[in-house]
């Protein structure tokens, strides 16, 4: 029985770079595969797959919540690589589980576990449930030598943990960090701004 799988890590652990690779070794075997992303990952262009280190392929076949995926023909496909499956919805991945038992096809989930705010995506929580197999692909933490299990949103230089989880195309940045370094950044940020507060509270006054 074919399984579905579920390959996460933080921010720069290169699992699209994973992706890419696995999809290139099926081609070079001549077998065929199906390439998926969701439709609201626009960043490198809709249907581009592009990693930090910057090999890239086009999608196959972009998700949208609304679609189905079980009507499409699978006949003759071997794999189904799946990049930033973190965005994709309960009900997509119940279909991806799906069309695994149904075609016999392995399925390659690839994305993040949790958001900037240490919460699951929705897409995320799912595979954690339905997956046959979990594997973590690993990153070191930006700050220290430790294994990084966060992803660390910066706006305008400043750690934060507020904000929509998904922002596509704002001007940020974001890190991969151990827990320990991950605290110590939102309190800093924290700690600076109620500075900058009491400053501007007494330029003010004076």
């Amino acid at each position: 029985m074919a399984k579905l799988y579920f390959r996460h890590g933080t921010v720069g652990s290169a699992k699209t770079l994973n992706l890419l690779a696995v999809a290139h070794n099926y081609r070079q075997q001549g077998k065929h595969i199906l390439l998926m992303k969701p439709d609201l990952d626009n960043r490198f262009g809709k249907e581009r797959i592009k990693s930090r280190a910057g090999l890239e392929m086009n999608a196959d076949v972009l998700i949208v919540d609304e679609r189905s995926l079980r009507c499409r023909d699978y006949t003759g496909i071997h794999c189904i690589l799946v990049d930033e499956a973190q965005f994709l919805s309960a009900k997509v991945i119940e279909e991806l589980r799906n069309i695994s038992l149904v075609h016999d096809i392995p399925i390659l989930c690839y994305g993040l576990r949790t958001d900037f705010k240490s919460r699951l995506f929705d897409g995320s929580s799912r595979l954690m449930e339905l997956a046959d197999s979990i594997e973590e692909v690993k990153a070191t933490c930006h700050f220290c030598n430790r294994k990084s299990i966060m992803n660390l949103k910066h706006v305008n230089g400043r750690a934060v943990n507020e904000g929509p989880s998904v922002e596509l195309g704002a001007e940020e940045k974001y890190f991969p960090a151990c827990y320990r370094c991950y605290t110590r950044e939102i309190d800093k940020s924290r700690l600076d701004t109620q500075r900058a507060g009491r400053e501007d509270a007494l330029s003010i006054h004076t």
